[in-house]
């Protein structure tokens, strides 16, 4: 009968080796490649990324200098509507309102409208995480167990689609753009479809499933700051409708700047707009319907083109920039130490010498 232990070995026994086993990979013998760095190959390394991030930066930033661009702030030209809107009972009044502007040059090629925000934070934890991405795909979920809160029902218990405080404060200006040539004035046409990401459109949002959108939503009232229902928001393409409206779309990419622009038209290049914007006067109509005095910020009309690397913004540049002469200067910096060691070596070479 054998003696039971509690797994400890007895006098006599081989103890079990800990070693790992005798193999190539367990005792670390497969072959590799160790670069062995000497002055040159280092100096080397810094002097041809600092040039590469250098020559990168400056075509960054000639590219970004070379996008036309014309920025019209209207908050001001717009006061009479703003102060309407801040009182909230006139939340179903219209007010319009204009903004006259003049292009000297052509702008050629394709032309992208942008609408600005300025003081507008976004970042806010509570702010950001207020949405139910299951009801934007359009599932049927309880939204009283999701973060949209205090945006989630209505007193008679009513849910919000879409619920939550990013969907709630939606951009919601209506901006038109017309062309004065001559005597007569041309409406711009405009894009409202294409504008939002591939994987957004098809992935991320989705609309409840039903035979049509208006019953698909039914059960369920519009936002409190909203001016129609989700149904509703394109009344021109039925398929620019609920979750899968392409403005509201780009709006629920919340911005972690106070100050940004968000992507509102493109430029149907037809008739005389083929080849973009012909210079001469223009006019932005407005129905003012979004209030910014209470947080003091500002609204701006932006029209721009873009180029290979993208629109106006020389960030990418700068760090580029920036990356290169960090690089170049730490190579200067190593090869002045290094020809400082260098000659004390010799110079101690030499004291030693006439010794030996």
């Amino acid at each position: 009968m054998k003696n039971k232990t509690n797994g400890l070995p007895q006098e006599g026994e081989a103890r079990p080796s800990r070693c790992p086993d005798n193999s190539a990979f367990k005792q670390q013998r497969l072959p590799a490649w160790k670069p062995q760095l000497d002055i040159v190959t280092v100096l080397s390394s810094f002097f041809l990324v600092g040039t590469f991030c250098l020559t990168v930066g400056v075509c960054l930033i000639l590219s970004a200098n070379s996008v036309r661009e014309i920025q019209i702030d209207y908050s001001d030209k717009c006061s009479d509507c703003s102060k309407l809107r801040e009182n909230s009972s006139n939340w179903n009044k219209e007010c319009h309102c204009s903004v006259n502007f003049t292009l000297k040059e052509d702008i050629l090629g394709d032309v992208f409208m942008y609408y600005g925000l300025q003081n507008f934070y976004q970042n806010h934890r509570r702010y950001v995480i207020s949405r139910s991405d299951a009801q934007l795909l359009g599932r049927n979920v309880n939204i009283q167990k999701s973060y949209c809160a205090p945006f989630t029902t209505y007193q008679n218990g009513t849910p919000m689609a879409p619920c939550g405080a990013v969907a709630n404060s939606m951009f919601n200006d209506t901006i038109d753009l017309f062309y004065n040539r001559n005597s007569s004035v041309i409406q711009v046409p405009l894009l409202k479809t294409g504008n939002s990401w591939w994987t957004d459109k098809n992935v991320k949002f989705r609309n409840p499933e039903s035979y049509n959108l208006s019953s698909a939503f039914a059960g369920t009232a519009r936002p409190p700051y909203w001016q129609k229902p989700a149904y509703l928001l394109d009344e021109e393409d039925e398929r620019n409708n609920g979750y899968v409206n392409d403005d509201f779309i780009i709006w629920m990419r919340v911005s972690a700047f106070a100050t940004f622009r968000n992507l509102y038209r493109r430029v149907r290049r037809v008739r005389q707009f083929a080849e973009g914007l012909p210079a001469g006067n223009y006019t932005f109509r407005i129905s003012y319907n979004f209030p910014v005095t209470r947080f003091k910020g500002r609204k701006h009309v932006i029209l721009s083109t873009v180029v290979w690397s993208g629109g106006s913004n020389p960030f990418l540049g700068i760090a580029y920039m920036v990356s290169g002469t960090a690089a170049t200067l730490a190579g200067f910096v190593i090869t002045g130490i290094h020809l400082k060691l260098r000659k004390k070596k010799t110079y101690f070479q030499r004291q030693k010498s006439p010794l030996t």
